[in-house]
């Protein structure tokens, strides 16, 4: 026993059976015909079951349930089917006639359960005596009944089946272990009663496991209290984890830490993107029923993400139609916060913040806009409270955002070109930020020059115009591109020997010698995904990214890092100008962060006081211009004695501060 892992005797019965075997090769025909998520389900597990099938045992020896509408003589020679209450009551009624039956009580309370059926007698045609037989129906047969049962089909509503209108089922989802109960009984019962399939798409759900991948159950003390999980959490969170950490009929290894981090970078992110448009939204008085700046005249950044927006409404409708919740949710997860936040808010929010409004404003207001209530449309059907109160706040209504019709495309929206060089300068900022990260330098610390082979022309004419965007975003002041075929960054290619000994096996030796040869356009050619023919002993062999590891040369001064196919390589010296500016960021910084401590509103004019500091005064008074302008100052001084408590570290050199406005 599943339960208590006690042995069960199993014994022989008299059962009654439903002939499956008769329209099995039907079964077959028309289970092809339905689109499993996934295909395995329906090809692997569901299609063995009916290559394989039996009759199908109905009966089950139970005190209460579905009683088998059969009536028997004694001796086992007549039999009666009842198929209505409607004929029921007709032969109770005769056998009350022959006296048989006190009275007829079949009628709009009776109960047609057993065991209250099993007191009606009825008679046969010869005059016997008929009684119930015991057994009942099987309880998946009333769950494959139900797409007629819940029509009180053929009684009612039988022209909803026989035309289709509510028949197939469009879409259906379950556990995959209703393989052989509810997808088999709705499957054959269709088939038997009309010869069509009962539903066209099913899902067939995974089970829920521990985070260690363990069944859970209250005896291994493993399971997780949901309403506990919905208390500390929301229900939202928790659906839009199950469903973007795996496909729903995969299995799901639940934790409550990726439920933390699931409301911590998805919704948190979301709702601090929201936030910041609501700030300052209001600060400016935007409504977003200005009149809509045309395309033409958005930055690129506005047509950057407006594309990003409509290519995930595309992918997200596509998707769902595919029954495919998990690549939705994770596209759309991926744009708020890759896209949405960590570039398109990040890199505009000057233009939030700075100066008075303007259409280029009003530009980045919309945009931003647009951005967050078509999430809020997009994500409603995984994440429906939260998606809600998102769009009624952006809206400042109270109409749902489930009332809304779904995003609609607009493919003239949609810019590949632009896509393309912005995912260029993600990435290649990336790979600069890690570089820096690596080697201790801060961002807030310019740099004087980047490197970057080109991979083609298509690529160093894509990453020129986005040349300006990546030296603002990593703090680096000039980018050279490169041939690929350039010696500036030298490469070289030697052996896996662990991916190689299986593919070249004796020839190993041969091959090693043209596999430290490799030139940098071989190397690129390879990073790229194509292979390089080596022959040797008159074997030919194809060498792949698996079969080398790639070494670059190091540049003194410099750190070269690669990703895939892109390479950096980064100056690391620091002049003493370069210096200067990067104390005056970092007095920045740290002024901003003063400003917020004393809780001072974004709009807030301020004076500045610092104190004499051989490590600041040069920047400050080199800078004065730029740091006043970044932190809202009417007036930067530096001043001999200062008195204050404030005071900032800059370099393990502490700094005294007075802000007043």
């Amino acid at each position: 026993c599943w339960r208590t892992d006690k042995p069960i005797l199993y014994y022989p019965l008299e059962s009654w059976f439903i002939k499956t075997t008769a329209v099995k090769d039907r079964l077959i025909e028309l289970n092809k015909t339905i689109n499993w998520k996934p295909a395995s389900t329906g090809e692997g597990r569901f299609g063995n079951w009916l290559e394989n099938l039996v009759d199908w045992n109905l009966s089950r020896s139970r005190y209460w349930g579905t009683p088998l509408p059969i009536w028997k003589t004694t001796d086992g020679e007549q039999e009666k089917c009842i198929g209505s209450i409607e004929e029921l009551r007709a032969e109770v009624d005769k056998a009350v006639t022959a006296g048989i039956m006190p009275s007829n009580t079949i009628d709009k309370d009776f109960d047609l359960h057993r065991p209250f059926i099993d007191d009606i007698l009825l008679i046969s045609e010869d005059g016997q005596t008929m009684t119930r037989e015991t057994d009942l129906i099987d309880v998946w047969f009333d769950s494959g009944a139900m797409p007629y049962a819940q029509l009180h089909y053929p009684f009612e509503n039988k022209e909803k089946v026989d035309d289709r209108t509510n028949y197939p089922a469009d879409f259906i989802a379950e556990g995959v272990d209703q393989t052989r109960g509810w997808f088999f009984t709705m499957h054959a019962i269709s088939v038997m009663l009309n010869d069509s399939v009962a539903y066209k798409n099913v899902v067939a759900n995974g089970l829920v496991l521990d985070k260690n991948g363990n069944k859970m159950s209250k005896r291994l003390g493993n399971s997780i209290d949901p309403f506990m999980a919905v208390d500390k959490y929301g229900a939202d969170v928790i659906r839009w984890y199950m469903l973007s950490n795996s496909a729903p009929w995969d299995n799901l290894k639940f934790d409550l830490e990726g439920l933390g981090e699931t409301q911590r970078k998805f919704f948190g992110t979301l709702h601090n993107t929201y936030g910041f448009y609501a700030l300052y939204a209001n600060i400016d008085g935007f409504t977003n029923k200005e009149p809509k700046v045309p395309m033409e005249k958005r930055q690129e950044l506005d047509r950057w993400i407006l594309s990003k927006l409509h290519s995930l409404t595309q992918l997200v409708e596509e998707a769902m139609d595919d029954y495919e919740p998990t690549k939705a949710t994770r596209a759309i997860q991926s744009f708020v916060i890759d896209d949405l936040s960590n570039w398109y808010v990040r890199l505009n929010r000057r233009r939030f913040w700075k100066g008075e409004i303007s259409e280029d404003k009003i530009a980045a207001y919309q945009t931003l806009y647009a951005c967050l209530e078509t999430i809020s449309k997009l994500m409603c059907s995984f994440s429906p409270f939260y998606a809600d109160q998102l769009y009624r706040d952006l809206n400042g209504t109270l109409e749902s955002v489930h009332l809304q019709d779904f995003p609609k495309l607009d493919s003239s929206l949609i810019d590949m070109e632009l896509e393309k060089q912005i995912e260029i300068s993600q990435k290649i900022t990336s790979l600069i930020l890690r570089i820096r990260k690596l080697e201790g330098v801060k961002v807030r610390q310019p740099l004087s020059k980047a490197i970057i082979p080109a991979l083609n022309d298509e690529f160093a004419v894509n990453l020129a115009k986005v040349e300006e965007l990546i030296k603002s975003e990593v703090n680096i002041k000039s980018i050279e591109i490169i041939d690929r075929k350039s010696s500036v960054i030298k490469r070289s290619a030697k052996p896996n020997f662990k991916a190689l000994g299986a593919k070249v096996g004796k020839d190993m030796k041969a091959v090693t010698g043209p596999i430290f040869a490799m030139t940098n356009e071989q190397i690129q050619d390879i990073e790229n995904g194509n292979t390089l023919a080596i022959e040797a002993n008159g074997n030919s062999y194809a060498i792949g990214k698996e079969d080398i590891e790639i070494v670059t040369a190091d540049i003194p001064g410099w750190q070269i890092m690669n990703d895939g196919i892109y390479t950096v390589a980064l100056d690391l010296e620091i002049t003493d100008a370069l210096k200067l500016e990067g104390v005056a960021r970092e007095l920045v910084n740290k002024i901003q962060n003063l400003r917020k401590d004393k809780d001072f509103e974004v709009t807030d004019k301020i004076r500045v006081e610092i104190a004499e500091h051989p490590y600041t005064n040069e920047a400050t008074k080199a800078y004065n211009e730029y740091i006043c302008g970044e932190i809202l100052a009417d007036s930067l001084e530096i001043v001999a004695q200062l008195s204050t408590e404030d005071t900032v570290d800059i370099d393990s050199n502490e700094i005294k501060i007075l802000l007043s406005k």
